[in-house]
């Protein structure tokens, strides 16, 4: 309705002149049913612009408006207050809509938006150093859930996972393999190290000083040493420890994101950047744009130009390059594949780097504006509000496939989607056990599979829901309450799409479990006459659908009983 509304507004404050072109037309619900089911503030916004006092203002657009709008879908335009439009929708539109939504049942919320237009979801991008822990599993399912918003909104998706595997973090990797691997050869003097948490662990006394001190090191040793026996223990090359600690912990890494429902299209690293001169063309074109220069044996990037108090190292006095040099490149790579949108999911901790990115991006000549960034909070686990430390023996930290051992890859799922990715995510672990309509996923879950017994039951007494129901007969005011409650799927998947915020999707399917479990209570199925009966079941038929498809788009399953 926004959509039709919108250019019908337009019309007539072309028609008043002295109405910018670029002026943006709002239309929001209003809080509270009886002022409407849309309202705009054009006249409040307009008053200094045309000299006038709103409410005249408003009573001028209103009149105007009734003359034009369609009466089959619009049963009355308002004004109220200092000079608000409010709207009222027609039941002919509601049945309308209700009878579209049927007939598109699973596409239903499908919009052709972003239709011809093409993005990439880069996201998890975790370097294969060790299992995932909760942080990465926020940002897989944000990342996912964002590119399925993407996707339902007319997008060509392609979903990506890039890791870092030409830097120090996965040379340490290396060396922590290699020292356990030649301590299962014997005779390696050991000593311990004593963890953040207290407890301590012997390692091989060559052991790197900050090396991985999980068990899954001594797994892939293990292995390692099973192929090779002694083989290795001759050479200094790291390239076979690192090679088969990367292959053991991706595998791992694929195997954690399957149980949540997370795949990717395809992977792109670091090291191919250095190898095919990504990176070398990228401080060249730097340079060449006079933002670099060197100082105390190090090459710098003139961040200060940028708005920054201090400039930032591109490539260290070693000779390696920082981690934002390779992101610049590997943002090239992206333009370069010809993407009209790219979003980056990165935790908090980035929110330093990534303008340092954009903004080299530009200089280079790419348009930054096409590249968007989700910067997402970290997760504590809680416990009656008190954050918990579950023991794990594969990390010195709380693994992603821990949380999915211990309360299920619906509920990891929904839980990491409940509030906005810019605000600190509490998991509360009993919540999250709890098999009641208290867990926010099993009241959703609950409700679709109270809808299709619901439905069962109809059908065994004798009732259908086929197309021939005559959907006019739903007048009461739950049913019609319900309606537009449906009604406004297509634009919720929209608004969260819009705003990568898949928070939003949760808290609307909370509101059609809430409207459809009011109708259910007040407009009864079994016991009416047939033809009322046959058009609740279409109803109750559309809610289900709505549910089924909301708990889709966020990867979630929506059963058919519980």
């Amino acid at each position: 309705m926004k959509n039709y509304l919108r250019p019908q507004i337009r019309s007539v404050l072309d028609a008043l002149g002295d109405v910018p072109d670029d002026f943006e037309i709002e239309l929001e619900e209003p809080d509270r049913p009886e002022h409407g089911d849309l309202a705009t503030n054009t006249a409040l916004r307009l008053a200094s612009v045309l000299g006038d006092n709103p409410r005249s203002i408003a009573e001028r657009l209103a009149e105007r408006l009734r003359e034009q709008v369609d009466p089959s879908r619009i049963r009355s335009v308002e004004v109220a207050g200092p000079g608000f439009i409010n709207f009222r929708f027609a039941q002919d539109y509601l049945f309308d809509g209700l009878a579209d939504l049927l007939a598109e049942g699973d596409t239903f919320g499908q919009t052709d938006v972003g239709a011809g237009q093409s993005a990439l979801v880069e996201y998890v991008s975790a370097n294969p150093t060790g299992p995932l822990n909760v942080g990465h599993g926020r940002n897989a399912v944000l990342g996912d859930t964002i590119a399925n918003l993407l996707d339902w909104t007319g997008y060509d998706v392609t979903r990506e996972y890039y890791y870092n595997d030409a830097g120090r973090q996965m040379r340490v990797l290396a060396q922590s393999v290699r020292t356990r691997y030649e301590a299962l050869a014997g005779g390696v003097p050991t000593t311990t190290r004593t963890l953040d948490d207290g407890t301590t662990v012997e390692v091989p006394e060559t052991f790197p000083e900050d090396g991985y001190l999980g068990q899954y090191i001594i797994d892939i040793a293990e292995e390692l040493y099973e192929e090779r026996g002694d083989a290795l223990l001759s050479t200094d090359d790291l390239t076979p420890f690192r090679e088969a600690a990367e292959e053991a912990l991706f595998a791992d890494i694929e195997q954690t994101l399957r149980r949540l429902s997370v795949e990717m299209d395809g992977y792109a690293n670091e090291q191919a950047l250095h190898d095919d001169g990504t990176v070398e063309a990228v401080l060249d074109g730097l340079t060449d744009a006079g933002l670099t220069y060197e100082a105390d044996g190090a090459l710098w990037l003139k961040t200060t130009e940028f708005g920054k108090d201090d400039d930032t190292v591109l490539v260290k006095q070693s000779g390696e390059p920082t981690y934002r040099t390779p992101d610049i490149a590997y943002h090239t790579t992206k333009f370069e594949r010809g993407y009209d949108l790219m979003i980056d999911v990165f935790g908090a901790d980035h929110h330093a780097a990534y303008p340092d990115v954009l903004n080299a991006l530009g200089a280079l000549g790419y348009d930054k504006d096409k590249v968007d960034v989700v910067l997402y909070q970290f997760v504590t686990l809680v416990r009656g509000g008190e954050p918990v430390k579950m023991s794990t023996r594969r990390a010195n930290y709380v693994t992603l496939d821990d949380l999915i051992d211990q309360v299920g890859a619906d509920v990891t799922r929904f839980f990491f989607l409940m509030r906005s990715p810019d605000t600190h995510l509490n998991f509360d672990l009993e919540l999250a056990e709890e098999e009641s309509e208290k867990n926010p996923v099993f009241y959703l879950q609950y409700a679709h599979a109270r809808i299709c017994s619901i439905l069962d039951k109809a059908e065994e007494v004798g009732f259908s829901h086929d197309a021939d129901a005559d959907l006019s007969l739903l007048i009461h005011e739950d049913e019609i309450a319900l309606i537009k409650e449906l009604l406004r799927f297509p634009q919720a998947l929209q608004n969260a799409a819009d705003n990568r915020a898949p928070h939003f999707v949760p808290n609307y399917l909370r509101d059609v479990a809430t409207a459809f479990s009011q109708f259910y209570d007040n407009c009864r199925i079994i016991g009416e006459e047939d033809a009322l009966a046959s058009a609740r079941m279409r109803l109750a038929l559309a809610a289900k659908t709505v549910l089924k498809n909301g708990l889709t788009v966020l990867g979630i399953s929506a059963p058919r009983q519980m």
